[in-house]
């Protein structure tokens, strides 16, 4: 057994090398004859305006029910056995990431994913939106913008779009060029020639 593999189960987490099956996704990934039309669709322009971003422009989470705001309702929809406590935040259950494949049993350890980024969002158009539209894109339960991954692996994608990260299941990659494009296509947002290229290419492993 090699020391990665013990020491993951020693911390309670289980790896796989393929998409896991028993992942939950968000709703509305779209077919990929949709998505390549989609992708075609988009409008390819340059990033701007990276320097004025800010964070604290697209509000979240926001109450989304009773005492359960944005992150609390995802990983109570992409867990199993989620058990809450009069917070809503989750005192047991068990989530598989899909970018990676791991399987956690403590809430702590899942970030909730913005597919695209709130800064790569930015870049592509966000920032001529009003605070209410942002507040909406960041906090978009309708489409896959939304996902529960593991803390780390979100932490390495940062604000990359996918010609600079991809997920670490290659198997993946497919499921997750059509939640992107889908995503920008839903809320007008541009594409630059090189993150477009890579979502063809990415596309090509359906």
């Amino acid at each position: 057994m090699s020391l990665v593999v013990a020491t993951a189960i020693a911390l309670g987490v289980t790896t796989l090398t393929s998409a896991p099956a028993n992942a939950f996704t968000p709703p509305n990934i779209p077919s990929l004859s949709t998505a390549t039309s989609e992708l075609n669709a988009l409008t390819v322009d340059v990033e701007r305006n990276s320097g004025t971003y800010d964070r604290n422009l697209f509000p979240h989470w926001i109450t989304i029910s009773g005492t359960c705001n944005t992150r609390e309702t995802v990983l109570k929809r992409d867990g199993s056995s989620v058990v809450t406590g009069s917070d809503c935040y989750p005192t047991s259950g068990r989530w598989t990431s899909p970018y990676d494949g791991a399987t956690w049993t403590l809430a702590s350890d899942i970030d909730i994913d913005h597919m695209v980024p709130l800064a790569e969002a930015w870049r592509s158009g966000a920032y001529a939106w009003t605070t209410s539209r942002r507040q909406a894109f960041a906090n978009d339960l309708t489409n896959a913008q939304l996902w529960a991954v593991t803390d780390n692996v979100n932490q390495a994608k940062g604000d990359a779009d996918p010609a600079l990260w991809k997920p670490p299941l290659t198997s993946f990659w497919c499921t997750y060029a059509k939640a992107w494009i889908d995503v920008k296509y839903e809320w007008s947002l541009t594409v630059n020639s090189a993150e477009k290229s890579a979502l063809s290419s990415m596309l090509g492993r359906c």
